[in-house]
């Protein structure tokens, strides 16, 4: 399980909910794990390309990773998130309520289309 210090929200022409995530080996450093939906643009993609888009600093890839799932345990204060690559366990126990509530709220717009499974939020 990671550990989030802080999450940042944009709701602009891009939504973007971005995870802070502590480095185990250092906890003075920290990766950006970032999803992205820009639906202003999404009519120009193909149907299989559309949906948030996951990247995460510490796994360079060119496959484009697309999030399926994302289950908020408010009770655990812990996010789970299912991608077309892979599964993240995030530890939001450090992280403001406000925060999480700009989390919820950007998520909730980024599955207008119901592309996501939202769980929790």
């Amino acid at each position: 399980m990671e550990t989030v210090a802080f999450i940042s929200t944009e709701n602009g022409d891009d939504l973007i909910v971005s995870f802070a995530v502590i480095d185990p080996a250092d906890p003075t450093e920290i990766a950006s794990l970032t999803l992205l939906r820009t639906p202003k643009y999404e009519h120009l993609l193909g149907e299989c390309e559309r949906g948030v888009n996951v990247s995460f600093e510490r796994y360079v890839e060119d496959d484009e990773e697309l999030l399926e799932a994302l289950h908020l345990d408010r009770k655990s204060a812990v996010v789970r998130l299912t991608t077309s690559l892979r599964n993240f366990e995030l530890d939001i126990r450090k992280v403001d309520e406000r925060e999480v509530k700009a989390m919820r709220e950007v998520l909730t717009q980024m599955n207008h289309d119901g592309r996501i499974r939202l769980l929790g939020v």
